[in-house]
């Protein structure tokens, strides 16, 4: 499939369009830069950054809420990154198996992205797949971390809203993250909330949001994923927080955006408040492209 007709594939929502355009981008930088440069993100999706430890619910949490949107009639794209495989590097777990029931529901796009070594807990190409699949059909794209602990701030990066999931016995990794991961929340979750312990952590956490972020409320909700139990209270506060978001949020973090593409294509200094300020002058366009818009930082 030439790019021409992956453009034009994704334009009426053909399914392997985009998937092939997941690919491009993921295997061939340039090519995958040309693609993005030529899309409309006018009317893009919002992002869902779910991260937190390893064994938290991750997958049943995503599992739960993209049912509760479809429910509502929603269409839902979940990027879920899988740990790499050390001979091809291509993903070994597998979430569209964990997520069986939703893989052949028509609102739902389901797409395991290896994180190719990346210790970040997302993938190299995270920003511009994520970017890719909001700018077309969905009503929001879901993105779970691979569940590595405190190195996955990346995912702040890319997501408008970051939801950080723990468990009632997660006492040590909450104290061992927190000066990392836990920066990044929009959303506490307490998971796994019927084991003993729940009450505590939801304490917890709510001290820490309260003493910690000033600036900025956050809230702390229980779930119990697989009962589905606390995923509409959390829809609606996954929805307040995306219609909530300023314009100066929204900016700060298109310059992290744009400091993590530019970083990784030009290895130099580059200043994420210079990105920010040079945003601000043009968020009001209508048309705008980011990819287009780096350019002239690219090509320098």
């Amino acid at each position: 499939m030439e790019l021409k007709d992956i453009i034009s594939g994704l334009k009426i929502g053909n399914m392997r369009a985009l998937a092939k355009a997941i690919t491009l981008v993921e295997n061939n930088p340039e090519l995958g830069m040309n693609l993005l440069k030529q899309l409309d993100f006018s009317a893009k999706a919002p992002i869902l950054g779910v991260t937190g430890a390893p064994g938290s619910g991750k997958s049943t949490l995503v599992n739960a809420l993209a049912t509760e949107y479809v429910n509502k009639g929603k269409k839902v794209a979940i990027l879920a990154v899988d740990p790499s495989s050390p001979f091809n590097m291509g993903s070994i777990l597998g979430d569209r198996l964990r997520m069986s029931r939703l893989f052949l529901n028509d609102s739902v796009f389901i797409r395991s992205i290896s994180s190719r070594g990346s210790l970040g807990g997302i993938s190299s190409t995270m920003v511009e797949i994520s970017d890719l699949v909001a700018a077309y059909w969905w009503d929001l794209v879901i993105v779970e971390t691979v569940g590595v602990g405190q190195s996955e701030v990346e995912v702040a990066s890319l997501a408008d809203t970051t939801i950080v999931v723990a468990v009632p016995e997660g006492g040590d990794d909450i104290q061992a993250m927190k000066s990392g991961l836990m920066e990044i929340a929009d959303i506490f979750v307490v998971n796994k909330a019927d084991r003993p312990g729940a009450t505590s952590m939801t304490s917890f956490l709510q001290d820490m949001a309260h003493s910690r972020f000033t600036d900025r409320k956050i809230e702390v909700i229980e779930t119990i994923a697989n009962e589905f139990k606390g995923i509409e209270e959390l829809v609606n506060c996954i929805d307040s927080q995306v219609r909530g978001k300023k314009k100066s949020q929204k900016m700060e973090l298109a310059a992290k955006r744009a400091f993590e593409i530019i970083s990784k294509h030009r290895m130099r200094d580059t200043s994420s408040l210079t990105l920010k300020t040079e945003l601000m002058k043009v968020e009001n366009k209508t048309d705008f492209n980011l990819y287009v818009w780096l350019e002239k930082y690219l090509n320098d």
